[in-house]
């Protein structure tokens, strides 16, 4: 082509120009396309990557079946479909442990929580991190080889209950799959990390849906969950996508929908029958946001649901009912999503009682018959033994003190309630509270000694039914139960002290045959070896191996970093390596130091430093030793407020702040607020109403307070770290 008023030269330096502009414009269309969707521009590292062996990431559904014949490789969640996280490696034996040293260790560049299972694949380890970013790491050195950082908006941090995490990623056939926390399933080459593709699975991305649990695959089918029953207008499911096209191929809704349009299966038209009022107009919960398992012997996976929406009953569904499928494990068709049976673990729940807590396959002698069973120790404190085939109850003990019901009726599987404790009548402390005796974090089993061992606690509740008008608010938590409970908590008695302990528990018998009490209730989860050690990490930031039969402590590394997430085990060139995040956070939180009560936690007396730790037998390195922070209150500013207004404070805080900053502003991982600076101080108002630190995840609350309100919760905290301050001094 050539310009009709130009030379021949000057013509070929155009027709050049503007080619290049088309290519530039046509690339920038194409990663319109191609990029994870951001509302808002975030500043993150570049992402890197290099070679390698082709053979990593080829897992399948054999490879998983055949686990133990590989137990040098970490191939799924619970290191295979059984998820007992028990590992046949025993290099590391009780004579040999007391060489264990830390081999390397990687900076998750984070000081919030980290809850994931690493998987290992022929010496590569795959690992999410906060904020949902993702590591592909060499597990001999704990080199990186590629990151990938999908961009969550921090925005999105409003509407989680519980920190910005994830618990761990799926490798397949090549492929690293990961969920994120604004609901989207993103699939990558496991050599590369470059994206392949990635689904939103949200079915309403205005409610407060999120996606903080590992992805779980079968036969070539990924399936996942969401969470957000605590926050606004959340109904769960989970979904099932094809892992090569990320075709959606079932989806499995836990809780019925509005029963005047047609229902999405058939199970959801029973389920309608236990439930009362207009619940769908508050979703209705059941979010299925951690425990999904594949069971090959019946072609099932088994889900765990979580807890109501809102969680008071009489707000939710009034006049009560069992509300299905509500804190059940419900066994589903892998390749239909059909359900084959369910059992309810708490009908009618009320207290954020959820059956999400992992669940882990088994055969077992019971009655002198063999059963395939599945386990499960969820919040509500019993310890459950079901027969995977039909869902029939076969054990059901407390592993925790229980106070809300009396027992489990093996005959009709329901739990038999404790009528003194029904809150929705008058405020009550019951126990388990809504952390319940168990949460999220993992246990382990020991075949051969027949024990599980549980991160347990015991954190009772007290419960302040909202009474009159409710209405959901987007964005926060609605619980229909008030969060500020200490007058009433006041008039209260025997309400018993808040402890963390790791039970090893026999699920047949309901016996506790040994068990070790922690400095903090929140503590990491757990992994037992053939070599009848179990691993656990604390609060305390104390990495610690177990006898698993009686509990003595055969070794101990203090790494000054709290521990939430479970230990995985691997093998590189014969020599067996055990690995751990440490990170304190998540859920945790809004305990805080319980007070002031709880004196030894690692990431008040250190602070928060992530990272990912592998040790093995003469491991060659150390970590640099921190010193303690010493941490005085600043000199508060004057406060200028009424008794009224700084109570009106106190309250505001223990409904909209307390869950990340700590209770009676007691921070753990997220900033204490008794030690903000004099310039926090000057743009509180802005930072809480107007977002000024939205890229840190804290998102403005303009939609919820006033002015007024943020004064008030500015008096309250200034008050109380007056005080504090104070107590300081004369110390």
């Amino acid at each position: 082509m050539k310009h009709p008023s130009l030379g021949r030269n000057s013509a070929i330096i155009i027709n050049i120009f503007l080619i290049i502009t088309l290519i530039i414009l046509i690339g920038y269309k194409t990663s319109q396309v191609t990029s994870p969707k951001i509302i808002k521009e975030i500043s993150v590292p570049e992402r890197k990557s290099s070679k390698i062996q082709s053979q990593v990431g080829n897992i399948d559904t054999n490879r998983i079946i055949n686990a133990d014949k590989e137990p040098g490789n970490w191939l799924s969640h619970g290191r295979n479909y059984e998820e007992q996280r028990y590992s046949k490696l025993n290099q590391i034996t009780q004579e040999t442990i007391k060489d264990l040293e830390l081999e390397w260790s990687f900076n998750m560049a984070s000081s919030r929580g980290l809850e994931a299972t690493p998987i290992v694949d022929n010496g590569i380890m795959f690992v999410t991190g906060t904020w949902s970013v993702i590591y592909a790491i060499d597990a001999r050195t704990g080199k990186e080889i590629w990151t990938y950082d999908p961009e969550v908006p921090r925005s999105w941090a409003r509407k989680l209950c519980c920190d910005v995490v994830n618990r761990g990623a799926a490798v397949w056939k090549g492929s690293v799959f990961f969920g994120t926390l604004d609901g989207r399933l993103i699939k990558l080459d496991a050599k590369t990390g470059d994206l392949i593709w990635e689904k939103d699975t949200l079915i309403n991305s205005e409610k407060d849906y999120s996606i903080s649990g590992a992805p779980r695959i079968a036969k070539d089918k990924i399936f996942i969950g969401n969470g957000g029953a605590d926050m606004g207008g959340v109904r769960g499911y989970v979904s099932a996508y094809d892992t090569k096209t990320g075709k959606l191929l079932w989806r499995f809704y836990t809780v019925p929908g509005d029963p005047s349009l047609p229902f999405e299966h058939e199970e959801l038209k029973e389920a309608a029958k236990t439930w009362n009022g207009k619940w769908w107009t508050m979703g209705g919960g059941g979010t299925v946001w951690n425990s999904i398992v594949y069971d090959p012997e019946y072609n099932q996976i088994y889900i765990g649901t979580g807890n109501g929406s809102p969680w008071n009953i009489e707000i939710r569904s009034p006049g009560g009912g069992d509300n299905l499928y509500l804190s059940s494990i419900v066994a589903l068709n892998a390749d239909t999503g059909k359900m084959n049976w369910y059992y309810q673990t708490t009908p009618e729940d009320k207290w954020d009682f959820t059956a999400t807590q992992d669940i882990m396959l088994a055969e077992m002698n019971i009655d002198g018959e063999g059963k395939k069973v599945l386990m499960q120790a969820p919040k509500n404190g019993f310890f459950y033994v079901i027969d995977r085939k039909n869902g029939k109850l076969l054990r059901a003990h407390n592993y925790v003190p229980v106070n809300w019901a009396t027992h489990v009726d093996l005959e009709t599987g329901r739990p038999v309630l404790n009528e003194e404790k029904d809150y929705t009548k008058k405020p009550e402390w019951v126990l388990p509270g809504s952390y319940g005796g168990h949460n999220w974090q993992a246990m382990s089993y020991d075949p051969t000694l027949g024990l599980v061992y549980i991160p347990t606690h015991e954190v009772a509740a007290v419960f302040v039914p909202l009474k009159g008008y409710y209405k959901m608010q987007p964005g926060t938590y609605n619980t229909g139960t008030d969060f500020y409970v200490n007058d009433v908590a006041a008039t209260m008695s025997d309400i018993p002290p808040v402890t963390g302990t790791l039970k090893a528990f026999n699920p047949l018998t309901g016996e506790t045959k040994w068990s070790i009490d922690h400095n903090h209730f929140w503590n990491g989860g757990t992994l037992s070896t053939a070599a009848g050690i179990t691993f656990q990490g604390n609060s305390s930031g104390e990495f610690v191996a177990y006898d698993s039969e009686n509990g003595k402590i055969l070794w101990s590394k203090e790494v000054q970093t709290g521990m939430i997430a479970p230990p995985i085990t691997y093998e590189i060139d014969g020599e067996q390596y055990i690995a751990i995040l440490a990170g304190d956070g998540g859920a945790g939180n809004s305990v805080g130091d319980n007070l002031g009560a709880d004196k030894e936690i690692a990431a008040i007396l250190y602070g928060n430093e992530g990272r990912l730790l592998s040790f093995k037998i003469n491991g060659k390195s150390q970590l640099p030793r921190l010193a303690k922070r010493e941490e005085k209150i600043p000199e508060q500013p004057t406060l200028i407020a009424a008794d009224e207004d700084i109570l009106n404070g106190e309250k505001l805080y223990s409904n909209y702040c307390g869950a990340c900053h700590g209770a009676g502003v007691h921070g753990k991982t997220i900033k204490d607020l008794r030690y903000i600076t004099k310039d926090k101080h000057e743009l509180f108002n802005n930072i809480v109403l107007n977002g000024l630190l939205e890229e840190n995840g804290m998102s403005g609350f303009s939609d919820l307070l006033t002015i007024r309100d943020t004064e008030n919760i500015h008096a309250y905290i200034i008050d109380v770290a007056t005080k504090d301050r104070l107590a300081q001094q004369n110390k």
